[in-house]
């Protein structure tokens, strides 16, 4: 690695500092400073509204296909635990958030914020952009190849198609690398410019930090109690399994991508004795199926957005919003923001635009604790794999070799 990789800085130092100079900008700079840095956010919002219903074909469509090449039901049980663990995860968010959060946002702030967007800081021109399909057209369409493709492979056919799609995923992955996250600082950048301008930039920021500390103990409280579960179930040590854990976890902070981290877990899977067969399936599996982390973070920075608007916040619209999202994540990248990414579609169904301010500040808030939500994800298919090596063993494949707790000699006798 050269000199000049070393002091690369990462998405979320470009993002702290977008938000400094931004809220400088706003401040301090003349009007038509700010409505050129709005006018490139207009922009970006624009080609980022009609990239979202090909990355819902390109990533929905490959994800379907892939999850119809399992091992039957050793899918299902994973398939299923990691949903209900996501699910799980959000709805714990929403506890935390609505009985803490509220404390948070006076009715001052709101004021402050709801009045500023009253305000005017139009860009200086719009390019239309129109997208090629509605939302809810390419995630039908998504679902409907998605299948199609999966029956077609088990019948010995659609590898031309599983190729095809499998190119346009890297093609639509190869777009949101070098044109859409290397622009969200000067995205976000416009954003609070726009927000400083208005005066609502302090009062938002007020409300950023002490989300992000309460979404980050919940992270850690989530996962903990996933390896006591998985621990208490396989008759394991909790303690030692989340002491191996802290190597996978350190690694995705980094990273921000599970897939990235997906060596390093595969390894924190083989220290807590997981047997190879197993960890090779649930690891790489869970990284684009098992999201509790982003869950987590995505409900609480929603949760913040509808009740700094005075929007409908409760528990059966939010239950709805993340079962659907449950599975739209299945589509996000491997790659930083790919989780928000997955979600900007299905916003309207809070009540929030796909794009606009309301969606690049959920964005904001998103990112800068996505490292965090990335290292709980992983950290949760270690501990779900754990408990997953029991039943497959136990209740799927009969395996009387395997003993809670004693998997060890079998594992290494595996591995050579």
């Amino acid at each position: 690695m050269s000199k000049t990789e070393k002091k690369k800085l990462g998405l979320i130092p470009k993002l702290l500092i977008a938000i400094g100079l931004g809220t400088l900008a706003g401040l301090y700079m003349p009007q038509w400073f700010v409505k050129t840095a709005v006018t490139f956010s207009s922009m970006f919002g624009a080609f980022l509204n009609f990239v979202i219903p090909l990355m819902i074909i390109a990533f929905v469509t490959k994800g379907i296909a892939d999850l119809g090449e399992g091992a039957g039901q050793l899918l299902l049980v994973t398939v299923v635990i990691a949903y209900a663990s996501t699910l799980i995860g959000g709805s714990l968010s929403y506890v935390m958030s609505s009985n803490i959060f509220p404390a948070f946002i006076s009715p001052d702030q709101v004021s402050k914020i709801q009045a500023s967007t009253k305000i005017g800081m139009d860009p200086f021109f719009e390019i239309p952009i129109k997208p090629f399909f509605d939302v809810t057209s390419s995630i039908i369409f998504a679902f409907m190849m998605g299948i199609a493709i999966s029956w077609l492979r088990k019948h010995g056919k659609g590898e031309y198609c599983y190729n095809l799609v499998g190119e346009f995923n890297e093609i639509i992955t190869k777009v949101l690398s070098t044109a859409i996250v290397p622009l969200l600082p000067f995205f976000i950048f416009g954003n609070f410019s726009k927000m400083a301008f208005t005066g609502s930039v302090f009062a938002v920021l007020s409300i950023f930090w002490k989300i992000f500390l309460c979404v980050i103990a919940l992270h850690l409280i989530y996962v903990a109690v996933l390896f006591i579960i998985s621990g208490t179930y396989t008759k394991r040590n909790p303690v030692k399994l989340i002491k191996n854990q802290v190597k996978g976890y350190l690694t995705a902070i980094g990273t921000q991508s599970s897939v990235a981290t997906i060596p390093v877990n595969l390894e924190c899977a083989k220290q807590n004795s997981v047997s190879k067969s197993i960890r090779d399936f649930v690891i790489p599996l869970g990284a684009t199926v098992h999201m509790p982390g982003s869950m987590i973070t995505i409900t609480a920075c929603t949760f913040t957005i509808l009740t700094m608007y005075g929007m409908n916040h409760s528990y059966l619209l939010m239950l709805r919003y993340m079962a659907i999202l449950g599975i739209a994540m299945v589509a996000a990248p491997g790659a930083p923001g790919g989780a928000i990414m997955s979600a900007l579609p299905f916003l309207p169904v809070v009540g929030i635009p796909s794009e606009g301010e309301l969606a690049s500040l959920l964005m904001t808030l998103y990112l800068t604790q996505d490292s965090f939500g990335t290292a709980a994800n992983i950290s949760g298919d270690t501990a779900i794999s754990v408990a997953i090596d029991k039943i497959f063993n136990r209740h799927i494949v009969k395996n009387d070799e395997y003993k809670d707790g004693f998997n060890e000699k079998v594992i290494n006798e595996e591995d050579l």
